[in-house]
């Protein structure tokens, strides 16, 4: 909506503000958390009220779970999915097709997250609706959107694995780029969903992938920066800077009240949605390895439940004390916010990592 003053520049001099993303990014974020600041508390609220008893805690995770976190309210991705939309609204370039797709699986996939939440809090299910009904809905609107950014695409490898630390190193999938593109997408939303388990554990990480998703979503755009760090260059792509400055700033805003002891969870309206966020980033702008690279840690939650399972069907036994791995480490004794704190300095690490990627080619 803002985004149409650059065009009255030559009238307003100070229009021309509107022209720049770096600008328009600091303006999402700050809109975002401004949002989140002044509208989270009345959300919290009316969640409380028709909630009750709040999200059901697993009877098999960690005992102090039960006394700690009994009866906080979730489906506190509402606040930062209507932080990120009002900001994305106000400060983004509506007609670029990279911002619509990637807020339409975000949308999508907080839906799916919002009616699983909802079966929950409403005992409708414990579980939530089945995992096979989720991933197939998953699936189908994360390989929708690939399509649309593949037909969309003026990149010169639109169907293409790009490696980092290598120039001009492509793996030329074909057709099957869409499937692949849709996996990331998909098992990386499910990989935030898997970390989202301690206060303020999830969000800080999504943070800090998403400012680093930025980044590389500015330079990926511009064609003398993409030359001169020899990555690909995909026109256009720049614009999500905008888009991640509004996750940034609706993060900040929920971790506030999020932070331990959290008033309210993100849950999985939340959490699949901003995982389904960074994905489908990822593959716009042809960084899918970099983002299993700064997204290590949700990497990491999600082998850690995998391999559990794979070797509690194979042999019997398992190989983390519990799963996801955030609850073993408060097994052996680590405090809950040892563990966050921890898990958010491996975040900045690995985010360090995947910027020096850019240059070590």
């Amino acid at each position: 909506m803002l985004y149409v003053l650059g065009e009255l520049s030559d009238r307003f001099i100070l229009f021309n503000l509107f022209r720049y993303q770096s600008f328009r990014t600091i303006g999402a974020l700050l809109t975002a958390l401004l949002f989140v600041f002044l509208f989270g508390p009345a959300i919290i609220a009316t969640l409380k009220v028709k909630q009750g008893k709040g999200q059901p805690i697993r009877e098999d995770g960690p005992a102090s779970h039960l006394l700690t976190k009994k009866g906080t309210p979730t489906m506190g991705g509402l606040m930062i999915l209507s932080g990120l939309v009002v900001s994305t609204l106000l400060w983004a370039n509506l007609s670029n097709v990279y911002v619509l797709v990637v807020m339409a699986v975000t949308l999508g996939f907080g839906a799916i997250g919002f009616w699983d939440d909802y079966l929950k809090v409403t005992k409708q299910s414990h579980m939530g609706f089945s995992g096979r009904q989720r991933l197939a809905f998953e699936f189908v609107i994360a390989g929708l959107a690939v399509v649309v950014m593949v037909w969309a695409s003026r990149s010169s490898h639109p169907m293409a694995l790009a490696f980092p630390f290598f120039k001009d190193f492509f793996l030329e999938l074909g057709w099957a780029f869409v499937v692949f593109g849709a996996f990331v997408v998909v098992s990386f939303g499910n990989a935030v969903n898997l970390t989202d388990g301690l206060d303020g554990l999830a969000i800080v990480p999504v943070m800090i992938a998403a400012a680093t998703f930025a980044a590389i979503a500015y330079l990926t755009g511009r064609v003398d920066y993409s030359a001169y760090l020899n990555i690909n260059h995909v026109a256009g792509a720049g614009e999500l800077a905008v888009v991640l400055g509004a996750v940034v700033g609706a993060g900040l805003g929920f971790l506030w009240f999020n932070a331990p002891p959290a008033a309210i969870f993100m849950g999985d309206t939340g959490s699949l949605a901003l995982g389904g966020l960074l994905g489908s980033v990822a593959v716009a702008i042809k960084h899918e390895i970099v983002l299993a690279i700064v997204g290590g840690l949700f990497v990491l939650e999600a082998a850690s439940v995998v391999i559990q399972v794979a070797s509690f069907k194979m042999t019997g036994k398992r190989v983390f004390r519990m799963a996801p791995i955030h609850h073993h480490f408060e097994q052996l004794g680590w405090k809950e916010a040892q563990v966050v704190i921890r898990f958010w300095i491996v975040a900045v690490v690995l985010a360090l990592i995947g910027l020096s990627t850019l240059k070590l080619r």
